[in-house]
């Protein structure tokens, strides 16, 4: 989902800056809601578990983008099956350009030995540099957030009715290794919620997340949990109008980053050099592990290897760190 997200900032400049320009989305269902909000950018579903599951169901997949009229493809993913869908519509004449992910660089920054710890280019630049091999320069400073969407009564009626500023929690990610551990997080939470300034609002899914985040819930005062009490529309326009978004390395602070939502980022083994930071925020926001008692960081890019003992990283991060750099925030934006 992340990947995905990161997408939307480029795509926001590439239609602002060629406005006659048609874009058109390939991706799956999920994530249509990310784009209709984009001016001149359509969507094209891929059913890779329906009608266009294996290698005929791409080749057919082709054939369906081939019939929209497009001149060049753009393929921002690099993996097999856009790999398969860009080499069609090349070999059928139309320009092409794929993303280069930097593989070697991201290698050399969390080897263990010889390690060149450096700022990597970011995934958005990245993404950038493809419509810059078709023709279309972007200058993605001149990024504009998408407007924040109606916070209607339901979810007025979920965060609460006072006017206090709302701080959005995403507490989980894909690997224990990005997320910071729940008893610190807990320690977050009742720091925010003893001041009764803010309303909290948790983020997640699944049976055993949305478990978690209904203890929190029902433990403190401040805390409403949003997971699986909205759908993916109504959780988007919630997270537009919040004032600051708390974050692991993951999805949900790209999410808040569409929306120009002032996000703060936890990162345990992965980090924020490797350019995966959530655009339009300073790397102060980024709040990462300690490299002196975990010298062999970063160790992954997504966080599925590290050694022994580095999955408790994220414990160097203090939670009275947290709460002040969220605080901080939200009296800025007052």
């Amino acid at each position: 989902m992340g990947d995905v997200a990161m997408t939307v900032p480029v795509l926001r400049v590439f239609s602002e800056t060629y406005p006659k320009v048609k874009l058109t989305v390939l991706s799956r269902k999920f994530f249509q809601p990310f784009f209709e909000d984009l001016p001149n950018v359509n969507f094209l579903e891929a059913e890779v578990e329906g009608k266009h599951k294996g290698f005929l169901g791409i080749l057919k997949l082709s054939k369906e983008a081939k019939a929209l009229g497009i001149d060049a493809v753009a393929d921002l993913h690099n993996v097999i099956r856009s790999k398969i869908i860009t080499k069609c519509l090349w070999f059928s004449g139309k320009k092409a350009a794929t993303v280069n992910k930097g593989r070697a660089e991201k290698k050399a920054l969390t080897r263990e030995t010889n390690k060149i710890f450096k700022q990597l280019k970011t995934t958005h630049q990245r993404y950038a540099d493809v419509f810059e091999k078709l023709g279309f320069s972007l200058d993605l400073s001149k990024f504009k957030p998408l407007l924040r969407k109606d916070f209607n009564k339901k979810l007025q009626e979920l965060v609460g009715a006072t006017s206090k500023k709302i701080i959005g929690i995403a507490p989980f990610a894909a690997y224990k290794s990005k997320m910071y551990p729940l008893d610190l997080m807990r320690e977050v939470i009742s720091g925010l919620d003893k001041t009764q300034k803010f309303h909290i609002v948790l983020f997640g899914g699944g049976k055993e997340e949305i478990k978690q985040l209904n203890i929190f819930e029902k433990d403190f005062l401040s805390v409403k949990n949003a997971a699986g009490k909205l759908n993916f529309t109504e959780e988007l326009a919630l997270i537009s109008n919040l004032d600051v978004m708390l974050s692991m390395d993951s999805g949900n602070g790209h999410l808040a980053a569409m929306y120009g939502i002032p996000t703060i980022t936890l990162w345990g083994v992965t980090h924020p050099f490797a350019g995966f930071v959530p655009y339009g925020n300073a790397l102060e926001n980024s709040l990462v592990s300690d490299r002196e008692k975990y010298p062999l960081l970063p160790t992954s890019i997504y966080g599925n290897k590290f050694p022994e003992g580095y999955e408790d990283s994220m414990k160097t991060i203090l939670p009275q760190k947290i709460i002040d750099k969220l605080i901080l925030i939200v009296q800025n934006k007052s």
